[in-house]
């Protein structure tokens, strides 16, 4: 009987590659299931075989006790290369969109209040 090992819902796209060529490499026969097209359905790489259930999820469990600290050594050294864009990066680069931003935050936070500040008086 199918055995679901890694659910897929909300998982990064290059967490779910990885598990599925870790899976492949080491000849573990699996299928995956996706959301279906109302996203309702649950996602998840299936072992098709009972034998095999131990080996994909230590597998897994391997792979996801070394992923934070391969992603942490993937985020300073792209802050070292200086490829991480910082808030101030943004607006420097769309100046018009952050103020356009603003423009409508502003606007909203007025036509929410004005009638309680009206009352008031």
């Amino acid at each position: 009987m199918s055995a679901l090992v890694f659910k897929l819902r909300n998982v990064p796209d290059d967490e779910a590659d990885d598990i599925r060529k870790i899976l492949s490499e080491n000849g573990v026969d699996y299928y995956e299931t996706s959301a279906g097209n109302w996203g309702t359905s649950m996602p998840g790489i299936w072992i098709h075989d009972d034998q095999q259930v131990d080996q994909a999820k230590r597998l897994i469990d391997q792979y996801q006790r070394d992923r934070p600290a391969q992603i942490q050594a993937q985020y300073r050294q792209q802050e070292r290369d200086g490829h991480n864009k910082s808030f101030l990066d943004g607006v420097k680069e769309r100046p018009l969109r952050i103020i356009s931003y603003l423009a409508v935050i502003l606007a909203v936070l007025y036509l929410s209040t004005k009638p309680f500040i009206d009352l008031a008086k």
